[in-house]
């Protein structure tokens, strides 16, 4: 395990850096708490308070410097159907549940959990969340409802098309889209977050251009919050807001099953975040796995208690926080805090915000998710990379996350194992002379090739088996050849073992056994002649 030396240095030399990092991602967690709800189905205070609890509870028990934790589009899927089948009480509660498996998984230590999954099956769950996205927030953007697209498109384009709306989210798209090229990066207006000036360009655009141009936008295209009032007044409206789980919910069985989904899918998030951003950390620290677990463990339990959307370490405000030069954890705590100051004590100011805009960042979010330039990588690996990323893409989309991350891995799984059949047995024959060379582990999968094989021996055949490479011979495959060797002399077959279960011997018509030690060397004479003849 690799640990670096280097440190962050002295406390004042890092606040000056950690504090203004902590604004940036404060800026850029705003509008993605928020368009995370919204895309969930959830209240927006949720994303919200979520994103709190990300920053200031995860971050305190988090043994990483540089992480950022707090809702994740990567949940919106399973969020989604979770309120669907059990309602918001109900997803409280099992995202109490999933942050004591989480907790669970920590203890266990089970960190290192993100490495049997294949990276193919990951990019394709991510990849068929980010198209799911896409499609769900392209309706936000020209002003519908989806609940009200669902029901009829005709009326709600009749109805809630709004040009406003479509104009605000386009200029927000534009500005996200120039904001990742690589000569804005390098300019000194580059280091404004894209999401935070989409947002304000949108805001800014709604309020100066005038009504008799373009209607306004009605109530239900803008955010909205149940906190009215600003300051203290304002605060003791947000504590109101908190809100419990249904523990009635626990007779539903869809609730545990939503639990396990956002305990695996969250697990499985954060720890590739979490390497992710140690490869990025410019100090080369690395973060403890199973201490991350924990974390995000507590941090859902709390964020269920209290009202909040599931959590996951997130690599956009994780990147964030490393490219505004944060150093330690004081740069997410800063960013929790002023969440928490912002939702706490001035959230009606946040209702200014027009949701087209926040489905701009969305959609540019699933974009990424599912960039073209990651299905032509995908591509280029061959087949035993796109077939199972496809395959976990298509189920996501199809069917559902877990089902289709499961497909995904059994993709996966039938490459791996025609990988290695094919590659366990080596044959190479001359004249009646035979070389059977075990080249890796033999298991059962290759039993019906070896018992071929040696079926189609006749009489005069001289056999060599070769296990010199193999570890481990299935019990199954040993005593195949066994019984295939003391049959061998009354069918005039010479049989010659080369390190199979130990030991080498000969078989053959009036040799009978002849035994080498345990551990003899195999005959490299012997094989050499039957290579050359």
């Amino acid at each position: 395990m690799h640990t670096s030396t280097k440190t962050a240095g002295p406390l004042s030399h890092t606040l000056k850096r950690d504090l203004p990092a902590g604004m940036v991602v404060f800026l850029v967690a705003v509008p993605l708490c928020l368009g995370i709800a919204m895309a969930s189905g959830a209240p927006p205070l949720a994303g919200l308070i979520a994103g709190i609890v990300g920053g200031l509870v995860v971050t305190s028990v988090s043994g990483s410097a540089l992480s950022v934790s707090g809702p994740a589009a990567g949940l919106v899927v399973v969020v989604v159907a979770a309120i669907g089948n059990i309602g918001f009480d109900g997803l409280l509660m099992a995202t109490v549940l999933a942050g004591v498996m989480q907790l669970i998984f920590g203890y266990l230590k089970l960190g290192r959990i993100g490495a049997f999954v294949p990276s193919s099956v990951i990019k394709g769950m991510l990849a068929g969340i980010g198209l799911i996205l896409v499609i769900n927030q392209l309706p936000l953007l020209a002003g519908m409802e989806k609940s009200a697209v669902d029901q009829s498109l005709s009326t709600a384009i009749a109805e809630q098309f709004s040009s406003r709306a479509l104009l605000l989210g386009l200029v927000a798209l534009v500005i996200l889209v120039l904001w990742e090229r690589r000569f804005i990066k390098r300019s000194p207006v580059g280091k404004i977050p894209g999401p935070l000036l989409a947002v304000v360009a949108a805001v800014a655009l709604d309020k100066l251009l005038p009504e008799s141009m373009l209607a306004g936008l009605s109530d239900i295209q803008r955010i909205s919050l149940p906190i009215d009032e600003l300051g203290w007044a304002g605060m003791l409206q947000f504590a109101d807001q908190l809100q419990a789980p249904g523990f009635e919910t626990l007779l539903k069985p869809g609730v545990y099953t939503a639990a396990i989904t956002i305990a695996l899918i969250a697990s499985l998030e954060s720890l590739l975040s979490l390497e992710a951003v140690d490869k990025i950390d410019p100090l080369e620290r690395h973060s403890p796995p199973h201490r991350e677990l924990k974390a995000q463990g507590v941090g859902n339990l709390v964020s269920g208690l209290v009202g909040g959307l599931p959590i996951t370490a997130v690599i956009v405000r994780s990147s964030a926080n490393v490219q505004a030069g944060g150093q330690t954890r004081l740069s997410s705590l800063v960013h929790g805090a002023l969440l928490l100051a912002s939702v706490a004590l001035c959230a009606p100011l946040l209702e200014v915000i027009p949701l087209a805009c926040l489905a701009a960042v969305l959609v540019q979010t699933g974009y990424k998710l599912a960039s073209p330039q990651l299905f032509i990588e995908q591509y280029r690996h061959g087949a035993k990379r796109i077939v199972p990323f496809v395959v976990t893409l298509v189920g996501v989309m199809a069917l559902d996350l877990i089902q289709g991350v499961l497909l995904g891995i059994v993709a996966a799984l039938y490459f791996l194992v025609h990988t290695n059949y094919r590659r366990a047995l080596s044959v190479t024959q001359q004249g009646n002379h035979l070389l059977i060379r075990f080249r890796t582990d033999i298991t059962f999968l290759n039993r019906d090739e070896l018992r071929s094989r040696l079926d189609q021996a006749a009489s005069g055949d001289v056999i060599i088996i070769d296990g010199r490479h193999a570890h481990h011979i299935d019990p199954d495959i040993q005593d195949d050849i066994m019984a295939f060797c003391h049959n061998a002399p009354s069918r005039g077959i010479q049989v010659e073992l080369q390190n199979v279960k130990g030991t080498s011997a000969t078989y053959g018509p009036s040799i009978g056994v002849v035994a080498q030690p345990h551990g003899a060397s195999p005959k490299e004479d012997g094989m050499s002649a039957v290579a050359g003849s």
